[in-house]
């Protein structure tokens, strides 16, 4: 909690037992990159083993009797043991505390912890416990915060308790339960031997400066727990990308629902691998909380009737509750084939959404009309005789109208229905086309939250795999085969002639590899270069991979603009170009990037020229 200590405000944990306030623990290190601003709200502690009088407000004083108590870096001694305490980010620092509290005779560590999910970060987290014990011995015990916390972010729990470097026990990554209590028995005696063997730890242990330990009249354990069973080490067992994909976002999306007090769910349903991946994820959502339900979860329950607005609703089949509350919208046009349109109405009958089929070209041909009428001018399709400029602009305003429509739909297509409320529009842009900028501004890339916005198109095609197995989906197989497309322009013989890759200039897998190199590995234009040369020798030559970096540097450039107004999406991906608060870059670049490219040009010019003289000394030889 947020505590003011002589008018600094500091982020604490208050350590309390039978009423009474133990320790006031203010944070060492603050989490301070990617998603963390804690700097902006707090101060550090920079006071290492100093502790002070902390006056407490009589509000709290009423309550516990106390006029002061500790606050500062202190340690806590019972009668048995003595117990030490880590914030969040100290697991993940350098120099984490329970390295000298551990080497000072601490021999239980507690962690309370806002650690957000990431795709394949889970084993990274256990990893760093279980490190933490493995080297110097003792029980460290790992809270996390869970559910959707009013942002981009997921928590997703993931308590655990550790010993000797093995873990004891695992809560669950993902689940609609609020809390959930972990619970071992585990021996003090076994951490003390642990701790015996280690020469090195004790020769640093016998030199370390103390820290102050407040004492503690309590046990927590007996002198008759002889013949109490420990818990013995398990496995971890982590869930793999696809199934993180189903869970995750499904329980996210459950806190916004319910938290926002909405109705359900709108989305343009397209026939795409995007939206047929949300719609998806929405689907799981339907099965967590039947599950939920099913277990006992009294709030889920609760918080179904209240979305339904049905005091005797009862969810068990995710299909029949996916009817209530997720409606699922194809809007085609003159450019949309029969294909797609099938694609998306099997999907809709086989997760049991509310679907409608509508036709846009009337408000498109509306639009148009209104501004031939002004200007005197038609704008054409290029397959028509129309410039570059035209074919974009009639693409934009089919994607806008859509936009629009769907906004539309989700507040009245209830009220249709007969049902009270209105639904939140999902957004299906994943993240590689957000990072080239491949999509309109303010198309149905616009909308109130998008589950897949900071998940890879790879990974996306893995999960709609793992939803044909999993979920049965049939309808998936021919979602899957399909080339992933626009259809934004004319059909050709009746055929989809667009395809996003061809558009793009790139592959989807090309673009996940520029964006973990730009934001993760934090590479320009000639770093990249640089990097590639050597990743892609194999297929291409030095100058193709240059034609590629400039072509993605440029795209990137041209299209930061659109991050500005990017609509939240779940955080899934340490690439994510999200613009609100974890990639921080201008919006307005120089888009020739002169210098960089020239770079690229002269060390291009030295590789082939070296390989000439190579292959001149080979041909001597």
């Amino acid at each position: 909690m947020p505590v003011m200590h002589k008018n600094v405000r500091y982020n604490c944990r208050v350590i309390f037992l039978n009423k009474k306030i133990l320790l006031i623990r203010p944070k060492i290190s603050l989490a301070n990159a990617g998603n963390y601003r804690e700097l902006r709200w707090f101060t550090p502690w920079s006071k290492a083993r100093h502790v002070e009088e902390y006056f407490l407000p009589r509000i709290i004083q009423e309550v516990t009797g106390q006029d002061t108590v500790p606050f500062g870096d202190a340690v806590l001694a019972t009668k048995d043991t003595c117990l030490g305490t880590e914030i969040c980010e100290e697991l993940w620092a350098p120099n984490s505390p329970h390295i000298e509290m551990g080497l000072d005779g601490v021999e239980i560590f507690t962690n309370s912890s806002g650690s957000h999910h990431v795709l394949r970060k889970a084993h990274t987290r256990v990893d760093l416990v279980n490190s933490a014990t493995a080297k110097n011995g003792g029980i460290y015990i790992l809270s996390n915060q869970k559910g959707c916390d009013g942002d981009r972010l997921y928590y997703d729990g993931c308590a655990m308790i550790s010993m000797n470097g093995e873990t004891i026990a695992q809560g669950s990554q993902f689940s609609l339960d609020d809390v959930e209590v972990l619970v071992a028995t585990l021996d003090l005696e076994d951490v003390r031997s642990y701790r015996a063997e280690i020469s090195s730890r004790n020769l640093a242990a016998s030199k370390v400066n103390p820290y102050p330990r407040i004492k503690v009249n309590f046990a927590l354990s007996c002198s008759d727990d002889v013949a109490v069973p420990v818990c013995m080490p398990i496995q971890w067992r982590h869930h793999s990308p696809e199934e993180e994909i189903c869970l995750g976002p499904a329980c996210w999306l459950w806190d916004y629902l319910r938290r926002s007090k909405q109705a359900g769910f709108l989305l343009p349903l397209s026939g795409g691998i995007d939206s047929s991946a949300t719609a998806c994820i929405v689907y799981s959502m339907c099965h967590q909380v039947c599950l939920a339900v099913k277990n006992g979860n009294a709030e889920v329950l609760a918080d179904t009737r209240k979305i339904v607005h049905d005091e005797t609703y009862v969810p068990e089949d995710p299909r029949e509750f996916c009817k209530r509350i997720f409606t699922t919208c194809y809007m085609a046009s003159e450019n949309s084939s029969q294909d797609t349109c099938n694609r998306a109405k099997l999907l809709a009958e086989q997760i049991g959404s509310y679907h409608i089929n509508l036709n846009i070209d009337a408000a498109v041909k509306a639009i148009v009309g209104i501004f031939s009428m002004v200007t005197g001018r038609t704008p054409c399709f290029s397959v028509y005789g129309g410039s570059s400029r035209e074919n974009l602009a009639l693409q934009n305003v089919q994607a806008r109208v859509r936009m629009v429509l769907s906004y539309l739909f989700a507040q009245l297509t209830l009220w249709t229905r007969g049902m009270p409320g209105g639904l939140l529009v999902l957004g299906s842009a994943n993240v590689d086309e957000s990072l080239r900028g491949y999509l309109t501004k303010y198309d149905c890339s616009s909308a109130d939250i998008n589950p897949i916005g900071g998940i890879s198109k790879t990974d996306l095609k893995n999960f709609i795999q793992y939803c044909i197995e999993n979920f049965q989906l049939t309808a998936l197989r021919s979602i899957m085969a399909a080339p992933p497309t626009a259809e934004l322009e004319p059909l050709v013989d009746g055929q989809v002639s667009q395809t996003d890759e061809a558009d793009m200039g790139m592959t989807y897998a090309e673009l996940s590899i520029y964006g973990k190199l730009r934001k993760i590995a934090k590479a320009g234009p000639y770093s990249m270069f640089c990097k590639l040369i050597n990743m892609w020798k194999e297929i291409c030559t030095p100058r193709e991979v240059a034609s590629k970096v400039k072509h993605f540097f440029r795209m990137y450039s041209v299209n930061r603009h659109k991050m500005t107004t990017l609509t939240p999406s779940y955080h899934a991906e340490n690439y994510s170009p999200d613009d609100n608060r974890f990639d921080l870059r201008p919006f307005l670049y120089n888009t020739s990037w002169s210098w960089q490219f020239r770079c690229i040009d002269k060390q291009v010019s030295d590789l082939e020229k070296k390989e000439e003289i190579s292959v001149v000394k080979d041909v001597e030889d």
